[in-house]
């Protein structure tokens, strides 16, 4: 599965110097905020497959103009052809604004995340804009990372984390880290690439968790119905 990640700088490649084939070949976008709502319905238009993101600090514009065609996942778990992928956006909070939180006020995030977390057996990619404290962040208060973070990776161990944030052009710029739990870190800022292998993809439903297979099924079934929500709908494979 090949993931298109997009944070903090629009690609001049993907927007001003665009040509179908830098999409054609993608299965999935996903957004890690601070992005105008405009790239992002013109990379859902093109892309041909859908556009999940989450908030940056920098978005308050989403309130009024959320962008057509994508599909919001902050506090919530998407299903996409087996992946399980957790959205959890914002940045520390260092003035009034939406989309910031203390510590605190993250970590509550976090916990409320755990009953849908368990009822699928773990998640498979964790979308955040802002890195977990101490991999990938910076020591000024707007851009430190969350210590809360550490939580879902050493419990859940995620295959990857994708965020942004930190900028190239802050001098603290890595691409990829790896941390200890074994997930891989990864800052999307403008863009770049993420291969998942297909074994790393486990089979919508079986990812060996009774109740997660039972809630896929009732998903399923809803949706043949046409009673599910289009954003609660499983992409199947």
């Amino acid at each position: 599965m090949k993931i298109l990640v997009v944070a903090d700088e629009e690609s001049r490649s993907l927007w001003d110097f665009f040509s179908p084939d830098k999409l054609e070949d993608v299965d999935l976008i996903i957004s890690c905020g601070d992005l105008n709502p405009n790239y992002l319905q013109f990379l859902v238009t093109f892309g041909n497959c859908p556009l999940l993101y989450i908030h940056g600090n920098h978005d308050s514009v989403y309130q009024k103009d959320p962008p057509d065609g994508c599909i919001c996942i902050e506090d919530r778990i998407y299903d996409f052809k087996g992946l399980r992928i957790l959205g959890l956006g914002g940045s520390m909070r260092y003035k009034k604004g939406p989309f910031m939180y203390t510590e605190r006020r993250m970590q509550m995030r976090v916990w409320k995340a755990l009953p849908k977390i368990l009822a699928r057996g773990g998640i498979d990619i964790l979308v955040t804009h802002s890195p977990v404290r101490g991999y990938g962040d910076m020591e000024d208060l707007p851009h430190r990372g969350f210590a809360c973070f550490s939580m879902l990776l050493d419990r859940f161990r995620p295959a990857y984390m994708l965020h942004g944030h930190v900028h190239k052009a802050y001098g603290h710029f890595e691409r990829a880290r790896e941390y200890p739990s074994g997930t891989i870190l990864i800052n999307g800022c403008e863009s770049c690439f993420v291969e998942i292998p297909d074994e790393q993809c486990p089979e919508q439903g079986r990812t060996g968790w009774i109740p997660y297979r039972h809630f896929v099924r009732v998903q399923r079934r809803r949706a043949a119905k046409g009673k599910a929500p289009e954003h609660e709908k499983i992409t199947l494979a």
